[in-house]
C-alpha cells in the first residue's frame, strides 16, 4: 500500500508541473514606455515655443511628426498584446490529467510486478546464503518442501545432506520422495540402500539388499550397489560369493576408478588370493607346473612388478597389488617395505597419496 501511495504522489506532482504554467496569464511584451517618451517630447515642444526657441510653424511640424510616431507606437503595442485562447490550454490539461496516469499504468503493467506480494525485512534476513549454518539452511529447505511436497529436485538435494547430518530416517524418507517425484534411477536406489544400511549400524538388512538389487537391475554398472551386495554376502558368511562379486567389479572397472583400492582391500579381507593377477597365457602355463614351480613363477612376477615400481613409482594400484601379493605369500616384512617405498614414491602427489592410504587401510597392514 505504501508503494502505491508513493506512485500516486509522484503522478500528482508530474500533473501539477504540467498544469502550473498553463494557469499563468501571458504578460504584454511592452510596458508602454515608448508612448511616454513621445508624450514628453510634445510637452518639450510646447516649452520651446513658450521660450521662443522655435517658431510656431516649426512647432506645428514637430507636433505632427511626434503625434504620428505616438499613434504608430500605440497601435504596435495593441497588436503585440496576446489574445487570450483557452482551447489549447484545455487540451494540454486533459492530456496531463488523463494521459500521464494512463501512460504510467500502460508501462508498469507489462514491465513491473503488480501482483508480487510484500517481502518484509524480517523475511529477507532469513534468506539462505552461504554464511548460514548448515542446519539453518536444511530447515529452510524442509519448510519449502512442506509447502511443495512434489518438488523431486528439492528432495534429491536434501537427502544426502540429511544423511551426512546423521538423520538417517529423514534421509530415507527424502530418498523415497526423490524416487517418487524425480524418477527412479540406479543411483537413487543405491543411495537409498546405503542410508538404510547406515541406519541399521552398517548391517545390510533385507530392505537395504532389496534396494541394491533394484539398482543393479536398473544398471548393472552401478558400482556402489554391487559393492554392498558383496558386503551383504560377506556378512551372511558367503565369502566366496563376496569375492566373486568384487572380482567381477575389478575386471569390468576402468583403471582409474576411485573405488578400486577399496574393493581390492575387501578382496584381501575375505581371503581372496587373486593377486597378483595372472594373464590367460600364464594361467595355462601354470596348470602343468608343480606347486613349487608355480610358486616360483608367481614370485618372479611379483619381483618384476617390484622392479618396475622402483623405476616408476606413480602407479598406486601397482603398489597396492605388490603389498597385497607379499601378504598373500606370507612375507609381511616385504609388504611393509613395499608400503614404505610406496609412500615415499607418491609423497609429493596429494591425490595419489590419499588413494594409497585408503588402499593400505583396507589391506589391514599395520605400520
Amino acid at each position: 500500500m505504501t508503494l502505491w501511495l508513493v506512485f500516486a504522489l509522484m503522478t500528482a506532482a508530474a500533473v501539477f508541473a504540467v498544469l502550473l504554467p498553463l494557469g499563468l496569464r501571458a504578460s504584454p511584451r511592452s510596458d508602454g514606455r515608448e508612448a511616454s517618451v513621445y508624450s514628453d517630447q510634445l510637452a518639450e515642444v510646447d516649452r520651446d515655443v513658450a521660450s521662443g526657441q522655435i517658431g510656431k510653424a516649426e512647432a506645428d511640424a514637430a507636433r505632427v511628426e511626434i503625434g504620428r510616431r505616438l499613434i504608430a507606437a500605440v497601435d504596435q503595442e495593441a497588436g503585440l498584446a496576446p489574445k487570450p485562447s483557452t482551447t489549447w490550454r484545455r487540451a494540454a490539461a486533459v492530456l496531463a490529467l488523463v494521459g500521464l496516469p494512463a501512460l504510467a499504468v500502460a508501462v508498469y503493467l507489462p514491465l513491473g510486478s503488480p501482483r508480487l506480494g510484500d517481502f518484509p525485512l524480517a523475511a529477507r534476513s532469513r534468506a539462505p546464503d552461504g554464511t548460514q549454518p548448515l542446519e539453518t539452511m536444511v530447515a529452510q529447505v524442509e519448510q519449502h518442501l512442506e509447502k511443495n511436497p512434489r518438488d523431486g529436485r528439492g528432495w534429491n538435494v536434501l537427502a544426502p545432506v540429511l544423511a551426512r547430518l546423521g538423520r538417517f530416517d529423514d534421509a530415507i524418507r527424502a530418498y523415497r520422495n526423490a524416487i517418487t517425484y524425480a524418477g527412479d534411477s540406479a543411483e537413487r536406489r543405491a543411495d537409498l540402500g546405503e542410508v538404510i544400511a547406515a541406519a541399521a549400524g552398517g548391517v545390510i538388512t533385507a530392505e537395504a539388499k532389496g534396494e541394491f538389487e533394484r539398482a543393479v537391475a536398473l544398471d548393472a554398472r552401478e558400482a556402489k550397489a554391487s559393492y554392498f551386495l558383496g558386503l551383504a554376502a560377506e556378512q551372511d558368511g558367503r565369502r566366496a560369493d563376496a569375492a566373486s562379486i568384487w572380482q567381477a567389479m575389478l575386471e569390468k572397472a576402468p583403471q582409474d576408478a576411485p573405488w578400486r583400492a577399496m574393493v581390492q582391500g575387501a578382496l584381501t579381507r575375505v581371503g581372496s588370493s587373486t593377486a597378483p593377477a595372472l594373464s590367460d597365457d600364464a594361467m595355462a602355463a601354470a596348470n602343468g607346473m608343480t606347486a613349487n614351480d608355480r610358486e616360483a613363477m608367481i614370485r618372479g612376477m611379483v619381483e618384476r612388478l617390484a622392479t618396475r615400481l622402483r623405476q616408476n613409482g606413480d602407479d598406486v594400484e601397482g603398489w597396492l597389488r605388490l603389498v597385497r601379493a607379499y601378504m598373500v605369500m606370507g612375507d609381511r616384512d616385504k609388504a611393509k617395505g613395499a608400503e614404505a617405498s610406496a609412500r615415499q614414491a607418491v609423497a609429493n602427489d596429494a591425490e595419489r597419496l590419499k588413494q594409497l592410504n585408503e588402499g593400505l587401510k583396507n589391506l589391514g597392514l599395520d605400520g
